[in-house]
């Protein structure tokens, strides 16, 4: 139970790097003498020290640490990369136990760290609160394992099923809504809007109603059809256009050409060469209901305004599954999928 506890804690504080870490995943570090936290850390952003080494940095007696148990939220990394090897100074140190809650499934690493570890002769634990760890780092799990990234669906309908009014842009989330979007937006690594409603909505897809990182723009426009002065190519954030006319890259623009035959799949291929470990599908019906008849997307959300009817205009996609989560939010009702409750 202890334990638990204290793995508990290192996914607390790894939380407060969500959206900031990329490529690295998302991790937490603990340390304990005689059953009382004496350092802890985590991991703030690539290419600074990870979670372990910010813990270890936080210990005011390092004559207590041969003495101590250090707890992380993942394996400590076992390979130079920006910063040293975890597991070497964990080892260098002389811990006295290590408690992991999650594997990592990384090439580089995989087992590796907890190796080094136990041939120093050091005693490791590992699969504490392994779903809830798996869980905080399910974008770069399913990243490295599945070979693209996590892939959230997101729209907002009236409550009789339309994402627009006539065919034009219609304001449907109010306020609040807006703001969880913004905040979505911050949390995860990009976004993705297809030719039509680039065209139709000029949609800007930043976090600017929010403290955060704008997310990378992804625009799926085959036939460069988006006009260059459009708010989606003005320099507020790295955008990838995937298109099958050019293959270049100008400042924040990246041009990358793509074919239209087996479009999905080599989109998730580029993607995964372009480091993408999540993107949040903001697409117009056509979009998104490719993502969903082809199965790939890992959650979905919903927003409806309860009270708005538009009785004509563009049907919202279909989703034949059933929320795991209901939040409302005044007059907007937000409902939450998982592929894995279909």
């Amino acid at each position: 139970m202890q334990d638990e506890l204290y793995i508990k804690r290192c996914i607390e504080l790894a939380q407060k790097a969500l959206g900031r870490t990329y490529p690295n995943p998302m991790v937490g570090s603990v340390i304990v003498h005689n059953n009382e936290i004496i350092g802890e850390g985590y991991h703030h952003k690539a290419g600074e020290p990870h979670a372990e080494i910010n813990a270890i940095n936080s210990v005011v007696n390092k004559y207590l640490i041969p003495e101590s148990t250090i707890y992380v939220s993942l394996e400590p990394c076992a390979h130079y990369g920006k910063t040293p090897p975890c597991a070497l100074k964990i080892k260098e140190l002389g811990f006295k136990k290590v408690v992991i809650g999650a594997m990592d499934s990384h090439d580089k690493v995989n087992g590796k760290g907890k190796k080094i570890i136990q041939d120093a002769g050091i005693e490791v634990t590992s699969g504490v609160l392994e779903k809830e760890c798996i869980e905080l780092n399910k974008r770069f799990f399913t990243y490295h394992e599945k070979k693209r990234p996590y892939i959230i669906l997101k729209w907002a309908e009236s409550a009789d099923g339309f994402l627009d009014k006539d065919f034009k842009p219609t304001a449907i989330s109010n306020s609040l809504a807006n703001q969880f979007v913004h905040q979505l937006r911050a949390d995860e690594h990009a976004i993705l809007v297809g030719t039509q409603t680039a065209i139709n909505d000029n949609p800007s897809l930043t976090a600017r109603n929010v403290e955060g990182i704008n997310p990378v723009r992804i625009l799926i426009d085959f036939d460069l059809k988006v006009p260059a002065d459009f708010k989606i190519y003005n320099n507020e954030a790295k955008t990838l256009v995937f298109n099958s006319i050019k293959e270049e890259n100008e400042s924040n623009i990246h041009w990358i050409k793509i074919g239209k035959e087996n479009f999905l799949s080599e989109l998730m291929n580029a993607l995964y060469i372009e480091q993408i470990q999540s993107v949040i599908i903001e697409g117009g019906n056509f979009t998104l209901q490719q993502f969903i008849d082809a199965g790939l997307w890992d959650e979905a959300i919903v927003i409806k305004s309860e009270d708005l009817k538009l009785e004509n205009g563009t049907k919202a996609p279909e989703l034949d599954s059933k929320p795991i989560k209901i939040q409302t939010l005044r007059d907007n009702i937000l409902s939450f999928y998982s592929s894995n409750n279909r």
